[in-house]
């Protein structure tokens, strides 16, 4: 701190003083120095006390000045009040203005926080609270003895809720065929050109049997149309494409997503009465593309491998219900009030063995069938027949695979094909794909293609990254 000042021309030097030359008082007294500009010599306190120069009350002020309880001087700049003290106070006045400051920060921003989330729960629980419950509980708990009890029902009431006629039927579709592959597409009564492209591609069981030299059965399976004004000219060109090709099977309700389990139902009701021999069933939708020789190679080694219990295609383990009620998934509590799904895949594209079929079927004559999501309830009929499915990763679920050579060696399934099925369909089917990946270099240089095409960041619509290195 600065040397304080005092009235008369003179400060106070609080400096060193000797205190065996001038004494025990000079010892606690400071020297004075004169200020004004006629003197600029350096005055002891002890050495002239009394002088001329130093009146004797400033004398004593300054030896008051270093008694043990002193306080600070009258500052020039307060004149009447203690400077040193003002200015304290002055400071714990900012000090505290500048922490009400900083609260003030902390409230408004808990307080936008706080909105942010209220506003925005309902994005958050789908995407973050609900997963995380969901994966607690089917990594933790695991355990979905609830399904037998909450969606079990006679019977007859299972068949009420599921009683729809054929109005297009093909009993004899199966007979005397040993068939490798009962081939089920999903698709709408006006879904004309995608059946279309499917016939003349990877749905064609001429080509299959020709080049591939097996049995495979493909069957369209469909409703009627959604809107009563139509429904009677677009079922009459049903009719008239099904007289041509004799491959569609329709029942009696209305073609709508909410109904897609009554398609499920129809598919495993039809296979069990029509074609319980097939050694596997597919379900695929009409816009989905399958690589047949791939499928029909891999289908033909497990079967050679006598495997049962089996399914197959891109799974979903610990999936939550969709609580969005603007969402095409959502789900009511009253209808599936826990908090995971049972495993299941992808209802774009998955096969099952013949014996799981016959399972799944006599599990959905005795579970509740309001369950609109048809491969929701596909998983709980799994689990109530005591079925896992197995993860593949060249199924792609509701994912696009890229468009390389490297990527058609392997795959299976891939999703969102229509205009582009023929085109696909030709180069991954060229004889040259499989060279593509011949040797050591070809190996390796697949790698590295697919790891690039599929490791990408943030990037999940498509086969998963470590189909790169398989």
């Amino acid at each position: 701190m600065g040397s304080p000042q005092v009235r008369g021309g003179y400060d106070l030097d609080f400096g060193h003083v000797n205190p065996i030359r001038h004494g025990p008082l000079c010892a606690l007294t400071p020297r004075l120095r004169r200020t004004d500009s006629g003197s600029r010599g350096r005055y002891g306190a002890c050495a002239r006390p009394f002088s001329e120069d130093l009146p004797w009350n400033i004398w004593i002020t300054a030896t008051a000045a270093t008694t043990p309880d002193r306080r600070p001087p009258i500052g020039p700049d307060r004149e009447g009040g203690g400077g040193t003290e003002g200015r304290d106070v002055c400071k714990m006045f900012m000090n505290f203005r500048r922490i009400r400051k900083c609260q003030f920060i902390q409230l408004m921003t808990t307080c936008l926080a706080l909105s942010v989330v209220m506003v925005c729960w309902e994005q958050l629980d789908h995407h973050v609270v609900s997963h995380m419950r969901s994966y607690s509980y089917r990594y933790l708990i695991n355990s979905y003895n609830f399904l037998n009890q909450s969606f079990a029902v006679s019977h007859e009431v299972a068949q009420g809720l599921n009683n729809h006629s054929y109005l297009i039927d093909h009993e004899r579709k199966c007979a005397g065929a040993d068939v490798l592959l009962l081939l089920f597409v999903k698709s709408s009564p006006e879904n004309v050109e995608r059946r279309q492209a499917i016939r003349s591609t990877w749905g064609n069981e001429t080509w299959i049997r020709r080049e591939l030299g097996v049995e495979v059965r493909m069957v369209f399976a469909l409703g009627v149309h959604p809107d009563p004004r139509e429904r009677a000219a677009v079922q009459w060109d049903v009719l008239r494409e099904d007289g041509r090709y004799g491959d569609m099977v329709q029942q009696d309700f209305v073609d709508s997503f909410h109904n897609l389990t009554a398609k499920l139902l129809l598919q495993l009701g039809w296979a069990h009465a029509h074609c319980g021999h097939a050694r596997f069933l597919m379900s695929a939708d009409d816009d989905v593309f399958v690589h047949m020789p791939n499928l029909v190679r891999y289908l033909q080694g497990v079967a050679r491998a006598g495997v049962r219990d089996f399914w197959v295609g891109r799974v979903h383990r610990g999936a939550p219900p969709v609580r969005r009620k603007d969402s095409k998934y959502y789900m009511p509590y009253d209808m599936y009030p826990w908090a995971s799904y049972p495993d299941y895949t992808a209802g774009a594209g998955y096969v099952v063995s013949g014996d799981v079929a016959e399972k799944l079927y006599q599990a959905s004559a005795i579970l509740n069938s309001t369950l609109y999501i048809d491969d929701v309830f596909m998983g709980i009929c799994a689990e109530v027949a005591g079925v896992s499915p197995q993860e593949h990763i060249y199924f792609s679920g509701e994912g696009k695979t890229p468009y390389h050579p490297c990527i058609y060696a392997e795959m299976m399934t891939s999703h969102g094909h229509v205009a582009d099925i023929h085109h696909l369909w030709a180069v991954a089917t060229d004889p040259a794909v499989r060279e593509a990946r011949s040797g050591l270099t070809g190996r390796l240089y697949c790698t590295v293609v697919k790891a690039l095409l599929l490791c990408k960041p943030y990037h999940f619509n498509t086969y998963p990254c470590k189909a790169a290195f398989s």
